[in-house]
């Protein structure tokens, strides 16, 4: 099988299993969202910890606490992905599946303009007309919400801010996330010990089946992710873009077709102008992207 096919099947295998979280973190209750990231962070530690071992990894680890710059950054990742999975849960554990999905829907947008203001990037005239959409869409739906979508507008700022760290600490994704879960694990530990020193744990009092679900919540974080890691060696920044889509497709159809939230006409409104937003963001990269190959094409062929 060609490596760009393979990388396309990793790809979707990723998004896939993203996109269907919303079916896996319900099982976990009655445990609260707090309750649940701290196993997640816990066991996500022992599943990272496991496959760095196996892959013959543990000294990339230890060099990221040489580096005191890098290591800050994944300090800073570390506090904003645990605001990102803690906001994640409960959504999806208190009905907002839908607007949680459209958190993922904006996060591209979100990122861009972080790159803006951040990085001191430059949007191009489309790109800025995908924007306006974008925070029409945003007016729209706080309209239809009596409030800001506030899940939402977390999942984009936190997701985007991890992304922009991660990018400029420039570490590997298995190696980060293990320091990462490494860090916050004295504070999930301390909690759950808490929880049960307190008789309000929910890990041990609800059976053996779902005392050892709780502890897939390592394996559930890590496949997806090292799935995402194969497709990105191996397919274009382009299809890793538009595959990046799948997950709230996925997420959104599940918020409507099987948990039945309800999608008033003023939401659907919302949700399609940040389709547009989306699709004129697309179409822009993916044009802009074929005229830089096309000019680096001309410039080789002058050389």
């Amino acid at each position: 099988m060609p490596e760009s096919r393979r990388g396309l099947l990793f790809g979707i295998a990723a998004y896939t299993l993203w996109g269907a979280f919303p079916l896996y973190w319900p099982l976990l209750e009655p445990g609260g969202a707090l309750e649940i990231l701290a196993h997640r962070i816990l066991w996500s530690l022992v599943t990272m910890g496991v496959i760095l071992a196996l892959m013959r990894r543990t000294a990339h680890l230890r060099a990221l606490f040489r580096d005191r710059r890098v290591f800050t950054l994944i300090a800073v990742g570390a506090a904003v992905i645990t605001v990102n999975w803690a906001t994640y849960i409960w959504g999806v554990n208190n009905g907002r599946v839908i607007e949680a999905s459209l958190g993922y829907f904006i996060n591209p947008l979100v990122t861009v303009l972080m790159g803006v203001f951040v990085l001191g990037e430059r949007l191009r005239p489309l790109q800025w007309a995908a924007m306006a959409v974008a925070a029409a869409a945003v007016a729209v739906l706080t309209l239809d919400y009596g409030r800001p979508p506030w899940v939402a507008l977390v999942l984009a700022f936190s997701f985007g801010t991890y992304g922009l760290v991660k990018k400029t600490a420039n570490v590997g994704a298995i190696e980060g996330l293990t320091l990462e879960t490494m860090l916050l694990a004295p504070l999930a530990a301390a909690f759950i010990g808490w929880l049960m020193a307190t008789g309000q744990s929910n890990f041990a009092s609800h059976g053996l089946g779902h005392a050892l679900l709780m502890t897939t919540t390592g394996i559930v974080t890590a496949v997806p992710l090292i799935c995402f890691g194969a497709a990105a060696i191996r397919v274009s920044m382009v299809s890793l873009g538009l595959l990046q889509y799948l997950a709230p497709i996925l997420q959104f159809a599940l918020g409507v077709l099987w948990f039945h939230e309800a999608m008033p006409a003023g939401r659907w409104v919302g949700f399609i102008l940040v389709w547009v937003a989306l699709a004129m963001f697309t179409v822009e990269a993916v044009q802009h992207h074929r005229r830089r190959q096309l000019a680096l094409a001309v410039t080789a062929s002058a050389a």
